[in-house]
């Protein structure tokens, strides 16, 4: 197959970047990371989680994130809501686009969310009878599709009867991640393969991890596969709390590099997003996860 002609990134940096850091980050930190992004001509940021601040506390603080974020036209402001308590909190902030997510593994589901992976898929159907009366969209999530830390290798058809099973739900597009990063580019062109009997490619998304440096290529593999969405992280800011060894994501810079050097349009200012990298960067006190950036604060 050929390249796509655009691609749409999805900028999960406030949510999954932020999520796994351990020092505390003020309401006012993230507030400024999103007004950032929302600069940089990205129409798509996951602001936060309503998530129980036990479970993840840098989370902790959403409703008001959203409550002083400058909204921009054009642009989606999401939030992870992995319950009916956790949308109906989106809802009380007035966010307009939420996403749910299962794994394909059932020990990860067990560990993360201590249930199983049947049991995790019932209770989004609240979610989803909620959202449909509200007229609010759903994202679904589906981690751990090319590797999980507790089982390893996990066969892309069960990833697809995932992806299927939240597709037939109502979620509108489903983001297959590779949560710890383990993946190469025959298996995710692989995985699409087998995932686009179920789901329609336009309808697909590559959320990927870079812990061996694999991101990269293969998200060119997917792209060759007819994946136009991706999600990426300012910074490669992220891990998962529940998957240990597990880096951040790719970096959304070194994604926009890439792309943009395939001539593939995404309407992404890459000096803005760089400066938003760096501006969080300091924040946590750590050196930007983007190779892009370095390179260019360097030259």
């Amino acid at each position: 197959m050929k390249l796509p002609e655009r691609v749409r990134l999805v900028e999960v940096g406030p949510r999954d970047g932020l999520q796994n850091e351990k020092m505390p980050i003020s309401v006012e930190d993230k507030v400024r990371l999103v007004n950032d992004l929302s600069e940089t001509g990205l129409d798509y940021i996951e602001v936060g989680s309503f998530v129980s601040p036990r479970w993840v506390p840098q989370m902790a603080g959403s409703h008001e994130v959203f409550s002083k974020i400058q909204y921009r036209a054009g642009i989606t402001y999401a939030a992870l809501t992995p319950n009916l308590r956790g949308f109906e909190a989106a809802l009380e902030a007035d966010v307009k686009e939420v996403a749910v997510f299962a794994a394909a593994s059932e020990s990860f589901s067990q560990r993360n969310i201590n249930c199983s992976i049947a049991e995790s898929l019932k209770r989004f159907i609240p979610v989803m009878q909620a959202a449909e009366h509200h007229g609010i969209a759903v994202r679904g999530y589906v981690s751990c599709v090319l590797g999980c830390p507790y089982e390893g290798y996990i066969p892309p058809l069960q990833v697809a009867r995932v992806a299927r099973e939240l597709w037939d739900m109502g979620c509108y597009e489903i983001s297959l991640g590779d949560t710890i990063g383990t993946g190469t580019p025959g298996a995710a062109r692989c995985l699409i393969e087998c995932v686009a009997q179920h789901v329609p490619r336009p309808r697909l998304a590559a959320h990927f991890h870079d812990t061996y440096g694999q991101a990269l290529a293969n998200l060119y593999a997917v792209l060759l596969e007819g994946v136009c969405v991706i999600d990426s992280s300012v910074a490669g800011l992220g891990g998962c709390p529940y998957a240990s060894g597990a880096s951040g994501n790719v970096s959304t810079e070194d994604v926009l590099y890439m792309l943009n050097g395939l001539g593939i349009p995404t309407g992404v200012d890459l000096p803005r997003l760089i400066n938003a990298g760096q501006r969080i960067c300091q924040v946590l006190g750590r050196e930007n996860g983007s190779r892009v950036a370095r390179a260019f604060t360097k030259s």
